[in-house]
């Protein structure tokens, strides 16, 4: 579902992205770690078409991003560090409007049945999203690709400034979502949520993927040492 073969994005001398190729299928997980500037977040604006690759292809679904702009588009859900949402709309207004634009229409009640899969309690289906905390806007976000049905979902930092109690419902809606056959591909910081969510987990450095592996290759212990070893930082046992 999600491809990238020989991936380079250059920004004048500067090197964002280096020859980065990797395969997603439907109902993985791929957690990409890395510092900032790794060239996590590249990767994924250019499956969205909203940078052009300096070389190479990325494909969803088998298409050409590039030569399929607004074809892709329809598989994906993006949810990217703060989700952008209409602060002066309810939720369910929000909701109603994104999927308006995707070209679907759903009466209040299917909106709501949405909000309620995705974890959003009944109570803040009508209240307004300027009042709601970051993971309430995480799971309008979630909805959204519910009612999409989308079959790709970019994810950039979304537990990043969550609480834990929010982060594990978050993650246990990605196993969800994953359980339906979504292919997932996340940039995150954070190896304990990688570990226990993904599927496959990806190291990157300075635009180049250093490692790839199962997760259940390898322990928590193994990904931090390899982690560390990767960026450089003395691992302090």
């Amino acid at each position: 579902m999600i491809t990238t073969k020989k991936l380079t994005k250059k920004y004048g001398d500067f090197t964002a992205v280096n020859n980065l190729s990797f395969n997603i299928q439907s109902g993985e997980i791929l957690c990409l770690l890395g510092a900032n500037g790794a060239g996590k977040s590249t990767t994924i604006n250019c499956l969205l078409n909203f940078i052009d690759p300096t070389s190479g292809t990325v494909e969803i679904n088998g298409l050409d991003v590039a030569k399929y702009p607004l074809e892709t588009k329809k598989y994906i859900t993006y949810i990217p560090e703060n989700l952008m949402l209409y602060p002066t709309l309810t939720a369910v207004e929000n909701l109603d409007y994104f999927t308006k634009l995707s070209g679907i229409k759903f009466d209040q009640a299917q909106l709501e049945l949405f909000l309620t899969e995705a974890g959003l309690q009944e109570e803040a289906h009508h209240k307004r999203v300027k009042a709601f905390s970051k993971g309430m806007r995480q799971k309008v976000g979630i909805a959204l690709a519910i009612a999409k049905d989308s079959k790709v979902l970019l994810l950039d930092e979304p537990t990043s400034g969550l609480d834990p109690k929010s982060s594990i419902e978050f993650m246990e809606l990605l196993t969800q979502m994953k359980n339906k056959g979504v292919a997932i591909l996340m940039a995150t910081h954070d190896l304990f949520r990688a570990k226990e969510v993904s599927t496959h987990i990806g190291i990157m450095r300075s635009g180049v993927l250093q490692n790839y592996s199962k997760t259940t290759d390898l322990s928590l212990n193994e990904l931090e040492t390899i982690y560390l070893d990767i960026m450089n930082f003395k691992h302090v046992s």
